[in-house]
């Protein structure tokens, strides 16, 4: 049996993380009846980050949309 000892090696994207964590603390208060939320706030943490980054990409079609017009017409 070999046992190999590494020093330094780093691990990324395990665990659960913070939002996640969030989500599991707003559940629990929910189904505590401790706070009385929708549960479209409740689950908010899961669903946040991705609607930022929707949105940011629909900002930027919008933008490019606009450009593209305005080049068309010849005035950009």
């Amino acid at each position: 049996m070999r046992l190999t000892i590494s020093f330094g090696k780093q691990h990324q994207g395990e665990g659960i993380g913070f939002l996640g964590l969030l989500t599991i603390v707003f559940i629990t208060l929910k189904l505590c009846h401790v706070i009385n939320w929708s549960w479209w706030w409740v689950l908010a943490p899961l669903w946040f980050i991705p609607a930022i980054f929707i949105a940011i990409i629909l900002i930027w079609l919008i933008l490019a949309i606009i450009v593209s017009i305005l080049s068309a017409f010849g005035k950009y």
